[in-house]
């Protein structure tokens, strides 16, 4: 198996060392023909408007979102969260728009307000899964096809549709491999 991380910004060395450390090889994409023969994708946390901006640039847009549609798994974390909603809420900028629900850019304040915090996420066991929110997004409301995996108080942080799994947080800063365990599961 060899997972795809997007490289073009953002924090994705750190996926990278989370899938070698489940013993799963991975590969930096950067250009179109990087995504054959992968089986799954994890989009990063980085600034949304940026990745989306680069995503055009190097013609990445359109085969991923294709790739997406026939099959591919894709994960997606904090800014990669706002990249597979379909909908921005106040924002225009490009998205791949693959999970039917509409989210909140740095809804949790800035960089300064970033924080930690134990999340009960049941489809992973009775262990709270810690997670580190930066600058985060957050799920405002979702179609009847996604499923809510986790809040945080009354805000929706993680959600599953099919083959994409979109979470709010960082789980590649913590020592925690679940969540990309399950993300695996579905690849």
């Amino acid at each position: 198996m060899v997972i795809g991380v997007l490289a073009l910004q953002g924090a994705f060395r750190e996926h990278q060392e989370m899938l070698a450390a489940l013993g799963v090889e991975s590969r930096q994409v950067r250009k179109p023909e990087q995504l054959d023969g992968i089986n799954g994708l994890i989009i990063p946390g980085g600034e949304s408007t940026t990745m989306g901006k680069l995503l055009h640039d190097f013609h990445l847009f359109e085969p991923i979102r294709q790739k997406a549609l026939q099959g591919m798994p894709v994960f997606g974390t904090c800014a990669g969260l706002i990249l597979l909603a379909r909908e921005i809420i106040g924002s225009g900028q490009p998205r791949l728009g693959l999970m039917d629900m509409a989210v909140e850019r740095n809804a949790f304040g800035r960089q300064v307000e970033s924080f930690e915090v134990d999340l009960d996420v049941p489809a992973l066991g009775e262990k709270p899964l810690r997670a580190v929110f930066i600058r985060a997004p957050y799920i405002v409301s979702v179609g009847p096809g996604v499923e809510v995996l986790a809040r945080y108080g009354d805000k929706i942080v993680l959600a599953r549709q099919g083959c994409f799994l979109a979470c709010a947080f960082h789980p590649e800063l913590t020592d925690d491999t679940r969540l990309h365990r399950m993300f695996l599961d579905q690849c």
